[in-house]
């Protein structure tokens, strides 16, 4: 739109002027001829008035003579002027706001240049996408004055004026619409037409639009046909509205004054949004965490954000006017800053970590981002920085970093950093073809210093041990703890072996020296493994596991000593750990697990007495396993209180099944370890099991060794009265092969005594076989005890023994252990 149009571009040029003592008529002539719609009415060379088209509505039409009066006295509007540089836009809001048709148009000496009338702003202000968008229905006048033919034009004159219409159409039965408008009442008067009815004056055809049509086809057939008015009609040919220049300048001003008021309320909205902006701008900056520095162009400072000051210490009147200069470390070269530089010159900023100096003199080390602010001409206006104090990030990293690897409480390297070092040593080994040994380090008896004396004394132990096993080492080598009281030592370049079995001696001395904590002096001991590479392994896990192996025989050779990988005693090692593992398995499930039954005969008659269950084990991997293989490992690992359970339970079914069979069951004896037998709740667990399968007195005994009850013997007791309560007969087995107290014997509630196999074996070879026979049978003869030889292995045995008070005899003489099926068939008959 041309809004900003100067109104002398547009105005009516050449002005039309009169005296104001000219005739009405004469002066309508002159407007008539020149088709202007006003005339200047001067009067001594000044402008007194406008005599404009609208002022003939005024005029008694009926009256010749009131034509022919002054234009002076007749003339009804005032002179309006406007500036010749007043924009476009401003004439059609004065038009609207002063419901105006013509401004006179003067200078800035008031001198006049010309009229502006409502058409030439409507045919100038570049409406043109408005009146392209809007239709017809939206700016026509929607109550237009149509009047009948018959009227005159006196009458005509004053329903226009009073209803404020331009214009008026003319009906008249048998012709086309009329239309009669301010300028053809002009030309009335100038024309004196007399009486005549307004249906001859009007101007025919009338010209229409549809209410549809757009405001541009409208504009463009008024222009084409020099006309002022269209007459809008709808689908009925019946006039609904009148369409001219003026409505079209007051929907223009609408819709100005509404692009202006939207406009307006932009500008509103956008300052506004400016000025949150800038206040949540300076709130943001204000209440960053990083620190904020704006310098000009030379780097002098000139402005600092309260961050910055909490960083640095500085406050911002210290530090306006200055440089960051001010705030530097002396850690970083010139060429750091030349750097720096180049980057903030070619990129136009510069990122990165730098040491700063706080007012304080403290260092810290900062994340900067240092950006150059161009101008529109590219020209750099300021620098702005931005900066965070990572001086305890780094710190925690660095945490973080020995978290990783190194072990908190002595420093150590952990396992990983143990890790990456052997991996690089034993390439280093391998390409200068050199050995290396891991020495694995167990301390001993450390769980006792814990729990009698507290963890904190460990701990503080366990640093000890540390401080003095890394005095012990070369410079070289490397120290590291795996957890607990674990500890590797890595010794690599080693020309000969002996120089780690040298270096092994000096830590276990080290180790072995007294050690006073808090008051508390006490030693502990260190068991050692070594293994080489590349003699015992070419892998870092095979390595250390090696090791290990080494350290744990270390363990049962003594303690307090080293050991090196032996391959041989590993593999024996790798069997037993397999058993145990195979074992374990079977102890949870009972598969492969059996039980036979050796016999146990009367020495005098023969006749049956009893039996001892004697636990068979076969496994898929390693076929018939020997108790005398399975039953160490089993008490080592302590798999054997689940294995005795299971004894006890299939001993008790199987005579449960006896009975239902109707067998004459003998008393069975199972052997007890020392762990079962200390066990708290053993008579309870066994007189539950005997109650479960419904089993009378007398069907279940027990075997002890010496060793078992020696030690505690008054608590013993307790036990063994249990079982003996429970009807259970209790024997001590191998008698004689230990340390023997025969006081136990008369206070231990105790059944039988069964006179170990290798006296009976001895006895026609050894005189002092026979001799320990004889005192042991006559001793429990005695005692009232019954006597019961093992390892019946010939008849000469027999015999010897029946010289003897020897009650019952065993062995493979007289019956091989058996399953149960077989030992049912041949020995027990039907009661």
């Amino acid at each position: 739109m041309n809004q900003d149009l100067a109104v002398e571009r547009i105005m009516q040029t050449g002005l039309l002027s009169c005296d104001r003592h000219t005739p009405l008529d004469v002066a309508a002539a002159r407007m008539a001829e020149r088709r202007c719609s006003s005339m200047l009415v001067m009067e001594n060379d000044e402008p007194v008035g406008i005599w404009t088209e609208h002022d003939c509505l005024y005029l008694d039409f009926a009256d010749p003579g009131a034509l022919r009066q002054p234009i002076g006295d007749l003339m009804i509007e005032s002179i309006a002027t406007i500036a010749a540089d007043a924009s476009l836009g401003e004439a059609a809001v004065r038009f609207a706001a002063e419901n105006r048709h013509h401004f006179l148009v003067v200078d800035e000496a008031e001198t006049p240049l010309g009229i502006l009338s409502r058409s030439d702003a409507v045919l100038n202000q570049g409406l043109e996408s408005y009146l392209r968008l809007r239709e017809v229905r939206h700016a026509m006048c929607k109550t237009p004055l149509v009047l009948p033919g018959t009227l005159t034009l006196g009458e005509l004159a004053s329903r226009m004026r009073f209803t404020h219409n331009d214009a008026a159409v003319i009906t008249q039965p048998g012709q086309a619409l009329g239309i009669i408008t301010e300028r053809d009442l002009v030309r009335f008067v100038a024309a004196h037409p007399g009486r005549v009815s307004v249906g001859e004056l009007a101007t025919r055809p009338l010209l229409s639009v549809a209410p549809g049509d757009t405001l541009i086809h409208a504009r463009d057939q008024l222009i084409a046909n020099r006309v002022r008015h269209l007459a809008v009609l709808d689908e009925s040919e019946q006039v609904v509205g009148l369409l001219g220049f003026r409505e079209m300048l007051d929907g223009n001003e609408q819709f100005y004054i509404e692009d202006l008021r939207q406009a307006l309320a932009q500008r509103d909205q956008a300052l506004s949004q400016s000025r949150f902006n800038l206040e949540l701008a300076e709130r943001v900056i204000d209440a960053s965490l990083e620190g904020i520095i704006i310098t000009d162009a030379q780097t002098h400072i000139e402005f600092v954000n309260p961050a910055f000051t909490h960083m640095t210490g500085y406050r911002p009147e210290e530090v306006i006017g200055r440089t960051p200069a001010l705030l530097s470390s002396g850690r970083h070269e010139a060429d750091f800053y030349e750097r720096m530089w180049h980057s903030l010159k070619s990129n136009g900023y510069w990122r990165g970590e730098i040491w700063n100096r706080r007012k304080n003199g403290q260092l810290y080390l900062e994340l900067l981002t240092v950006t150059a602010i161009r101008d529109e001409a590219g020209e750099t206006t300021n620098y702005a920085a931005l900066f965070s104090d990572i001086t305890h990030i780094r710190e925690n990293e660095e945490q973080v970093r020995r978290l990783a690897y190194y072990d908190a409480l002595t420093r150590l390297p952990n396992r990983r950093l143990l890790e990456d070092r052997l991996s690089l040593s034993m390439r280093h080994a391998h390409r200068n073809r050199r050995r290396l040994a891991v020495i694995f380090i167990d301390l001993d008896h450390f769980k006792q210093v814990n729990d009698s004396l507290g963890h904190a004394i460990g701990d503080e132990l366990l640093l000890q041990v540390s401080q003095r096993l890394g005095a012990r080492l070369r410079e070289d080598d490397t120290l590291a703890r795996l957890g607990g009281d674990e500890f590797i030592a890595l010794l690599p370049d080693l020309d000969e072996p002996s120089e780690a079995t040298h270096i092994a001696g000096r830590l276990i001395a080290a180790i072995s020296e007294p050690f006073k904590i808090d008051g508390h002096e006490f030693r502990v001991g260190g068991s050692l493994g070594i293994s080489f590479y590349p003699d015992d392994a070419a892998t870092i896990d095979d390595l250390m596991r090696n090791a290990d192996a080494a350290m744990y025989r270390a363990k049962q050779e003594g303690r307090n000593t080293y050991r090196l990988f032996n391959s041989k005693t590993h593999v024996q090692e790798n069997h037993h750990l397999a058993m145990e593992s195979a074992l374990r398995d079977t102890a949870e499930t009972g598969e492969g697990l059996d039980v036979h039954y050796q016999p146990i005969f009367d020495t005098r008659t023969g006749a049956l007495r009893g039996a001892e269950a004697l636990l068979r084990w076969h496994h898929p991997r390693f076929g018939h396993v020997a108790p005398v293989d399975f039953i160490p490992v089993a008490e080592r690992s302590g798999l054997i209180l689940p294995l005795g359970r299971r004894l006890i339970r299939k001993v008790a079914g199987q005579q449960q099944r006896w009975l239902a069979a109707g067998r004459s069951v003998v008393p069975v004896a199972v052997n007890l370890s020392a762990k079962q037998f200390w066990q708290n709740d053993l008579p309870a667990r066994l007189a539950a099991i005997l109650s479960e399968h419904e089993l009378p007195p007398g069907l279940i005994d027990v075997e002890l060794t010496e060793s078992t009850l020696l030690d505690e013997s008054q608590q013993a007791t307790h036990i063994l009265q249990a079982l003996r309560e429970l009807g259970c007969g209790v024997a001590i087995d191998d008698f004689g092969t230990g340390y023997s107290s025969l006081r136990y014997l008369q206070d231990l509630p105790v059944t039988a005594l069964k006179i170990d196999r290798s006296f009976v074996a001895r006895m026609q070879t050894a005189h002092g076989s026979r001799a320990i026979v004889a005192a042991v049978s006559g001793l429990a003869h005695e005692l009232g005890l019954k006597v019961v030889a093992e390892g019946v292995e010939n008849a000469s045995q027999l015999a010897e023994l029946k010289q003897y008070p020897v009650h019952c005899v065993q062995g493979f003489h007289l019956g091989m252990p058996v399953s149960a099926d077989v030992f049912a068939h041949e020995w027990l008959g039907s009661a």
